[in-house]
């Protein structure tokens, strides 16, 4: 029988997004944890969606639906997701999931490795929280470009092209740094807000922190 994860640091930071709805509670941090694994519970207002279609060249994403309900696209396939089902983005699957119907969805969401996502979800959800980020909850393009030259390796978008994308980040992302941008920013990395985790959502863990992954149990 698994141990629930010991209190490790960086758990409970919170990071929320005002714009999107994301509501993101640290459950193991990438920066203490061994196999640099960041698991977080993510909770969805009706009508948010994450990220739009995008990669991760080198990452595992595995997700648990705690509460409402999902619908995740995960290679071209679609399917909806409810409370205590799973899903499984290898590395390099394009992939998209958004909350579906009128209850708030909470979803246990693990990268590994996931230390240089988080300084990307961190970043864009800091300058967001500051007022630097566009109507639909991003960065402005131009920062936009900037994160994407740095972060290439660790998250792709799926449109335009990835050619196209780094073709057009190349081009642009020097412009930014003249004018004083940077691909993350220190001050976001960290969060002074604290929430205790959820129970329901730390018994998922296992003795390492990362999500307990029952193959039996995925749709």
């Amino acid at each position: 029988m698994s141990v629930p994860y010991s209190s490790p640091a960086g758990r409970g930071q919170v990071f929320d997004n005002p714009i999107t709805g994301e509501h993101v509670v640290v459950l193991t941090d990438p920066y203490t944890n061994p196999g640099r694994a960041l698991v977080t519970e993510l909770t969805a207002r009706p009508g948010a969606r994450v990220s739009g279609p995008h990669i991760h060249p080198v990452s595992i994403e595995r997700f648990h639906v705690v509460r409402g309900t999902v619908r995740f696209a995960i290679g071209g396939t679609e399917r909806l997701l409810g409370p205590g089902e799973y899903a499984e983005v290898p590395e390099g699957v394009v992939h998209d999931w958004w909350q579906v119907g009128d209850e708030e969805a909470r979803v246990v969401v693990e990268v590994a490795p996931g230390d240089r996502f988080a300084e990307i979800a961190r970043t864009m959800i800091g300058l967001v929280r500051d007022g630097k980020g566009t109507r639909r909850g991003g960065p402005s393009f131009l920062q936009l470009a900037v994160i994407m030259r740095e972060y290439h390796g660790v998250f792709v978008m799926a449109s335009p092209p990835p050619w196209v994308q780094r073709l057009l980040f190349a081009a642009l992302a020097p412009v930014g740094r003249l004018m004083g941008l940077r691909a993350s920013y220190p001050k976001y990395l960290e969060s002074a807000d604290i929430e205790e985790p959820a129970a329901e959502a730390l018994a998922l863990l296992d003795e390492h922190g990362r999500l307990r992954w029952n193959v039996d149990a995925r749709p």
